[in-house]
């Protein structure tokens, strides 16, 4: 939906993307620039670029490109107004009465509603009514405080098949609301029925405060132990944790991640404010980078089985590519963090926090896993596996203090252990850059692999040099636009992007290319912003302009066919332009 170009105009004053963006990703400084790693795919190398002069970036590994709406767009995973929405909130701009209309806005607004009533349901169900006895006992014996209950709103789902679906639609909820809410569903005879039944219920809150979705766990009976809500346009749980909503609230610098909702009440109820989980899932690169906004530190208190132990190992990886460091809680006594607090306390567990290994020697540690050490074959192979677990060190200093550390335990010389470790490190390293490179080159490729660039690569120039000459001297549109009409570009896209240009600068001061992005996907938006990418290093001047247009409106009948053979409608069209270039 479209809304005033003046106060788009000004969201982004108060908004400048180096700003925004450096909430998301660590950025570096480069001339008037800014290199980051790209939010959008994973790379060791930076090859995403803010300009300053644009306010836009640009990512040339995965194509991801346009101004700061985009970017929270892509980064929040928002519809356009949303984004809006939350950039006009961070700098305390009122929205304009006529975007709060936009129907997809409305249906959020809808579910967001009907999970805040679900949420009071639950919770009632389980505190006050006959039908929560069974949820009442159950977090009596997990030994959580009415206090707690009461924190994380949690509640109970009554084993019935239409007690919610009932409620909620004398509230005036519609069949079709209660479905894309992933609170019900379509029964074989068409009827609606609850999908939480039985079930101890934990809310997910968002960091606005809003219930975005529910969790719930069975007591007895059949059926899978976690009935998670499914992704809805309110929640997607790859891009959301559990509790962080109470975590961003504490003063450290550190973040407990746990396993689950259990481990995650217990240890907040211990005292402890900064625990989060993911949500049936293992962590996401999206949570990871989320957990990076709040903490330079995660200490990973996973379940100690096999399954605990291989979540550990992909979590330290995920972190390590953000830059937050990790340090492991090893626990024994106890299969879990709820247990473990509940045995020995939260003294203990506190002893626990402070003394936790960092994530080298949880890696080194198994590194020893079904090999015997004591034979000759299982220490060089434990040697290798060691190897590579250094190689990933970063920091030249921390990597000494291990190799030190490992060459004095297995007794060989620490220059062996130096140089087969430095041969691993260049290895990767030209593997990385090779990788990276391709990636790269293998984007170009597909960005300009599109069929009318390929037939006609002069045309497809001309059209690229055209619209980011336009969108940077707004005052030539008149001159322009009499000169090259839309149907002169063989390319639909950048048909549609002159049409909207051309029409857009006539009618408002504000508008530039950017502003198109309440009509484009973001996905789109980055294939203008490659546009302009492309040619900032090119001097596209008057002479340029007219020769660019003297390419489009060029009649190639010359080169396909002769003259004699045009016909009628043909010859007058060539004529026309002929007068045209005159």
């Amino acid at each position: 939906m479209a809304l005033p170009e003046n106060f788009i105009y000004q969201l982004k004053q108060n908004n400048p993307i180096d700003s925004v963006m450096s909430s998301y990703v660590r950025l570096q400084r480069r001339g008037h620039n800014y290199l980051c790693l790209c939010p959008f795919h994973s790379e060791k190398t930076p090859s995403c670029t803010i300009y300053n002069d644009t306010q836009s970036f640009y990512c040339f590994g995965c194509g991801a490109g346009g101004d700061v709406i985009t970017f929270i767009m892509k980064i929040e995973n928002l519809e356009y107004i949303e984004a809006v929405k939350l950039l006009a909130e961070r700098t305390g701009m009122r929205m304009p009465d006529e975007a709060l209309n936009n129907d997809f806005t409305r249906i959020k607004s809808r579910i967001l509603e009907i999970n805040r009533l679900a949420a009071k349901y639950f919770y009632n169900v389980l505190t006050v009514e006959k039908d929560g006895e069974k949820g009442r006992r159950y977090f009596e014996q997990r030994q959580l405080s009415s206090n707690t209950i009461k924190k994380y709103g949690l509640g109970y789902a009554p084993n019935d098949w239409f007690k919610l679906s009932n409620y909620l639609k004398a509230a005036g909820y519609s069949d079709d609301e209660l479905i894309i809410a992933n609170l019900c569903a379509k029964g074989k005879n068409g009827g609606l029925y609850d999908l939480f039944r039985d079930r101890v219920i934990f809310p997910i809150i968002d960091l606005r405060g809003n219930v975005i979705a529910f969790g719930g766990r069975i007591i007895d009976g059949e059926g899978p132990k976690y009935l998670n809500s499914s992704d809805t346009p309110v929640f997607k749980k790859s891009r959301n944790l559990f509790s962080l909503n109470f975590a961003k609230k504490s003063d450290s610098k550190k973040l407990i991640l746990a396993e689950g909702y259990m481990d995650v009440i217990s240890i907040n109820q211990a005292g402890f404010e900064n625990v989060v989980a993911t949500l049936g899932t293992a962590l996401t690169h999206e949570q990871a980078r989320l957990m990076g906004q709040y903490a330079e530190e995660v200490i990973i208190s996973y379940d100690s089985d096999g399954a605990g132990q291989a979540a550990t190992h992909k979590a330290i990886n995920l972190l390590s590519e953000i830059g937050v460091n990790t340090r492991i809680i090893k626990m024994e006594g106890a299969k879990d963090p709820d247990e473990y607090i509940k045995k020995f306390g939260a003294l203990k567990f506190k002893h626990l926090l402070d003394n936790s290994e960092g994530a080298i020697n949880f890696e080194l540690e198994k590194c020893r896993n079904g090999i015997d050490i004591e034979t000759d074959t299982g220490k060089i192979e434990y040697l290798k596996r060691c190897v590579n677990v250094l190689a990933d060190i970063t920091s030249p200093i921390e990597r000494e203090v291990y190799i030190s550390k490992l060459a004095a335990e297995q007794r060989i010389l620490k220059e062996t252990l130096i140089q087969q470790v430095n041969g691993v490190i260049k290895k990767r390293m030209y593997s990385d850059r090779n990788k990276e490179w391709t990636e790269i080159r293998m984007f170009s490729k597909q960005a300009k692999a599109v069929p009318e660039s390929l037939k006609n690569p002069r045309k497809y120039k001309a059209e690229t040099g055209i619209i980011a000459y336009l969108n940077s001297h707004p005052d030539s549109v008149d001159y322009i636009a009499s000169r090259l009409q839309p149907d002169c570009f063989m390319t639909e896209f950048n048909r549609n992007v002159y049409n909207k240009l051309i029409d857009g600068i006539k009618k408002s001061e504000y508008f530039n290319i950017m502003s198109l992005q309440s009509e484009l996907t973001a996905d789109e938006m980055g294939k203008i912003t490659e546009i302009l990418t492309i040619n900032r290093s090119v001097d596209i001047n008057e002479t340029a302009v007219n020769d660019f247009i003297n390419i489009l409106t060029e009649n190639d009948y010359n080169t396909d066919k002769n003259v004699k053979d045009f016909s009628e409608e043909e010859f007058r069209k060539y004529t026309e332009n002929l007068r045209k270039k005159k």
